[in-house]
């Protein structure tokens, strides 16, 4: 199982220094990835967690992190198709992966928040079809000398997006979700599957097998498809519910579970803990425990 990290895109350690700082430093560990994840805006009747109040741009900031970096991959988990046309996203994601010499993953979901729907103009409806279609554009974007598509949702007049990606086949392509239909989409049409943070480990579990079922009866080889994973770390105190909590050796010793249950990349997303991905966090505090706990985890380490 690769491990990974999260980018510094939420509260207050979001900052140019950080960006940069933090994806140097974790390539030099030798992590394998560094993934950023999308949020427009909150509501002001919402109630969200202290990571999504603060969010910078994740194909901005991965492409800043990028222009400092040589070997470490660079991920979204994930951009939300309905806000953004295929074409435009297709342009945005070939010139990361040319700048980044070939190193771009992208995660796709459909979304889950009113208020940016209402701000995109956007509707999810029906997430099916509507996921399949975005998926053929961007095939034919970055795969075709000459590019056409005409659906139900999404037209390409015959045309031709260059440069091309470094990549061939474009940037691969994960798929979120948490529902069977979704899963199963992710087995048959994706590079692999991406899990919510919300995402309990044995709905992990069960969820990669669904993955993979659907992988090989579409005849895809189930051991090729990737399970990525956004790992929630809580350090301290050990709450069994919680695989990576606890003292760094049973944080450790969680991470080998989702290897286990047949994950293929974790990433440790530091956003997600308070003392690091909320606006109102120290901001040294902040980057002083970010770097403990990315040299603690390291896999190099």
């Amino acid at each position: 199982m690769l491990i990974s990290c999260g980018c510094p895109v939420a509260g207050v350690w979001a900052d140019p220094m950080s960006v940069t700082g933090f994806a140097m430093r974790a390539e030099e560990l030798g992590y394998h990835g560094l993934w950023a994840f999308q949020r427009l805006l909150a509501g002001v009747d919402q109630e969200l967690a202290p990571v999504y109040r603060s969010v910078l741009d994740p194909m901005l900031a991965l492409t800043y992190a990028a222009a400092r970096t040589t070997q470490i991959r660079l991920g979204v988990a994930v951009i939300n198709l309905p806000y953004v046309s295929p074409a435009y996203l297709a342009k945005q994601a070939s010139t990361l992966d040319v700048l980044s010499g070939g190193r771009f993953d992208l995660g796709l979901g459909t979304g889950w928040s009113e208020v940016e729907f209402a701000a995109t103009n956007s509707d999810p409806n029906p997430r099916g079809r509507r996921t399949e279609e975005y998926l053929a554009v961007l095939a034919t974007l970055f795969n075709d000398k000459v590019s056409a598509y005409e659906g139900e949702f999404y037209t390409v007049p015959p045309s031709s997006m260059a440069p091309a990606p470094v990549q061939a086949g474009g940037p691969p392509i994960l798929l979120g979700g948490t529902a069977d239909v979704a899963l199963r989409r992710a087995g048959r049409l994706a590079a692999g599957w991406v899990s919510s943070s919300r995402a309990s480990f044995e709905e992990i579990a069960r969820g990669t097998q669904i993955v993979r079922r659907a992988a090989e009866e579409s005849g895809r080889d189930p051991d090729e498809v990737r399970i990525v994973v956004r790992g929630v770390v809580r350090p301290g105190l050990r709450d069994d519910s919680v695989p990576l909590s606890g003292t760094w050796e049973q944080i450790k010793g969680g991470a080998e579970l989702y290897a286990e249950a047949g994950v293929t990349e974790l990433f440790y997303d530091l956003n997600w803990d308070p003392n690091i991905g909320s606006p109102d966090a120290d901001p040294r505090a902040a980057g002083e425990r970010a770097e403990e706990i990315l040299t603690a985890l390291a896999p190099n380490g």
